[in-house]
């Protein structure tokens, strides 16, 4: 099971996290964006500063660049980092898209599907012509033009931020890999089972995808403060993300099992009792989504995770340089320690 990381790096300090986590033997780094900074610049800024490390989009949103221009900047990475890049793709929601992007958020399963169709057919050097419900190319009625890529082919990996059943089956129907929000080992079978339904429509299983599951990690001898401070934090996650009728993570803790305990946490932060929400939160979920706790307990549940299938750990690490690296040279080593 690889370990990787979850970085900014647009600055010096978060450059140097990265470059001293590449040296302890992380996989991977991972940015993210959201109305800030974006996920694909700071990447080739890394791209210039490390040489094995592989550099992630976690994730992209799908909407705020053409499909083409997705392609584009995916083949530049590739080109820059030899090869080192993967391209992390998720449809966001309709706050951002709607409010941030001035994009409509409307057919995200279609929009998945003809944007990985689409960078694909550039990055194997094809001429542009697809024929979608989402994207036609060229456009119709145009002085457009079917154009060839001017730039040699190239592999581009591509992963996709799910947590819907449908976006599973469509995950591990095309995507090279998977990540894994809101994912608990415990109840890992409602997501697996959706991915594997769409993985046997393309002749394969999970275990052909790379399963990336975020946590946070904290070694901690006080293991309940710590769980208790996670889960509270997802508050936020239950009562924001989303509408009251359309909130991803919401459904998927309901999926879960904690159906009554979530609508509960929504129906708090809505009304404006956000202490009350984050109170409501089962210290369950802050406890399983993440890893927490002594040495002990910490080895264990990576054994758990290695058990359903997990193939990458993306750890997200608090703290100054210095425990930050700490924290991550210990979890290498608890993993090796762990067999996973």
């Amino acid at each position: 099971m690889r370990i990787a990381i979850a970085a900014g790096a647009v600055d010096a300090d978060g450059v140097t996290f990265v470059t001293e986590a590449e040296r302890l033997g992380a996989d991977s780094v991972w940015t993210a964006e959201a109305w800030g900074y974006d996920a694909l610049t700071p990447l080739a800024f890394l791209a210039a500063r490390t040489s094995r490390i592989r550099l992630a989009t976690g994730i992209a949103q799908l909407g705020a660049r053409t499909p083409a221009m997705l392609a584009m900047s995916a083949m530049s990475m590739q080109a820059l980092s030899q090869g080192r890049f993967i391209l992390g793709l998720g449809t966001s929601g309709p706050q951002v898209m709607e409010g941030w992007h001035g994009v409509r958020f409307a057919s995200p399963l279609t929009t998945t599907r003809e944007t990985i169709e689409i960078v694909r057919k550039v990055a194997r050097g094809e001429r542009l012509v697809h024929d979608g419900v989402v994207y036609r190319l060229p456009l119709p009625d145009s002085a457009g033009r079917g154009l060839r890529p001017m730039v040699p082919p190239s592999s581009v990996p591509i992963y996709i931020a799910a947590l819907g059943p449908r976006n599973l089956e469509l995950t591990g129907e095309l995507a090279d890999g998977w990540l894994a929000n809101a994912f608990m080992p415990e109840t890992a079978s409602a997501f697996l089972e959706p991915l594997g339904r769409g993985a046997a429509r393309a002749g394969r299983t999970p275990a052909d995808l790379d399963i990336v599951v975020p946590v946070a990690v904290e070694l901690t001898d006080d293991e309940e403060d710590a769980a208790r401070r996670h889960a509270r934090g997802y508050a936020f996650t239950i009562g924001a993300m989303g509408s009251r009728d359309r909130n991803f993570y919401k459904a998927a803790f309901e999926r879960q099992g904690y159906g009554d305990d979530v609508r509960v946490v929504q129906e708090l932060w809505l009304d404006g009792r956000r202490e009350e929400a984050a109170d409501r939160v089962p210290l369950d979920i802050g406890r399983r989504t993440n890893l927490l706790g002594p040495r002990d307990l910490v080895r264990e549940r990576l054994r758990l995770y290695k058990a359903v299938g997990v193939t990458t750990l993306q750890a997200k690490l608090a703290g100054d340089l210095d425990e930050r690296l700490a924290t991550l040279a210990r979890l290498i080593e608890l993993c090796a320690e762990a067999g996973a």
